[in-house]
């Protein structure tokens, strides 16, 4: 697969699998699905080979791990590409290695989800997944970043700006009005948080290296500003953490604007210089 697509896309291909992986582990929590196994681990109730899941419970927490099985043999491939190829910048290499490093502790988290399931193995097996996601989507960039400039800041953050209010609008904040915070909701928030979590990432990363001056300072602002959305939007069911999850969320946005600002601003000045250079 390197020697026909290159590295760059097996990295990108690993972080979309991570992504995938947390998004239907989202799903088997929302539903449930974990406790149809009844804290049966690796296997569930699919039969022989745990090819047939009994019920559409059985379903999501079977294919929740039929794709984690295969993010796993992605990431181990990562890893040991990143470390034996020559040309691969060792920070790279440094996080894709601890991504892998990170992932039997993951897998042993999963476990523990069906056959213990406390709230705090749940958070610990999210974060666990969250911080692998970061790592992967970190070690891409900076493997794009000869391809990125400052158009792709403006981008990223228009993204971002896009994004808050669809998160907003899927937070148990507004889905506990509506009475009806269902599975699917929770799915398509945690999506947005994902995207969010790239759109700062990216547009800190690569504004970091491609501009100067004040546009910085609220790119770099901006991926733990939407940690902080993220750690509140989780616990938003709970009423009395509306509030800092509304707040969490206007500096986001002011950041993303003061961003997108700053950051046109700059690619303007950029583009005319350009063009009155010889």
């Amino acid at each position: 697969m390197i020697d026909r697509f290159g590295f760059p896309h097996l990295l990108t291909v690993t972080l979309a699998l991570v992504a995938t992986t947390i998004l239907l582990g989202i799903a088997a929590k929302a539903t449930g699905s974990g406790l149809a196994c009844e804290a049966n681990w690796p296997q569930c109730d699919a039969g022989p080979f745990n090819l047939f899941p009994a019920n559409l419970p059985s379903f999501y927490e079977w294919f929740h791990r039929f794709v984690s099985m295969f993010a796993g043999f992605a990431i181990i491939g990562s890893a040991i590409a990143a470390w034996r190829l020559p040309d691969i910048d060792r920070n790279v290499a440094g996080l894709v290695v601890l991504g892998m490093v990170l992932t039997p502790v993951q897998v042993a988290l999963g476990r523990e989800t069906v056959t213990t399931y406390t709230m705090d193995i749940l958070s610990l097996h999210f974060w666990t997944a969250v911080t692998i996601f970061t790592l992967f989507l970190v070690a891409t960039v900076l493997v794009w970043a000869h391809r990125l400039t400052g158009r792709h800041v403006a981008a990223a953050l228009v993204l971002g700006l896009v994004a808050l209010p669809v998160h907003v609008a899927l937070s148990p904040v507004v889905g506990s009005a509506l009475s009806s915070y269902s599975p699917t909701m929770q799915m398509a928030q945690y999506g947005v948080t994902l995207v969010l979590l790239g759109a700062a990432i990216v547009a800190a990363m690569v504004g970091r290296r491609r501009l100067t001056g004040r546009a910085v300072i609220p790119l770099l602002a901006a991926p733990p500003i939407v940690i902080a959305v993220l750690f509140f939007g989780r616990q938003a069911i709970n009423p009395a953490l509306e509030v800092p999850y509304l707040v969490a969320v206007a500096v986001s946005l002011v950041s993303f604007l003061a961003g997108l600002v700053l950051t046109r601003s700059a690619n303007a000045t950029e583009g005319g210089a350009d063009a009155l250079s010889p």
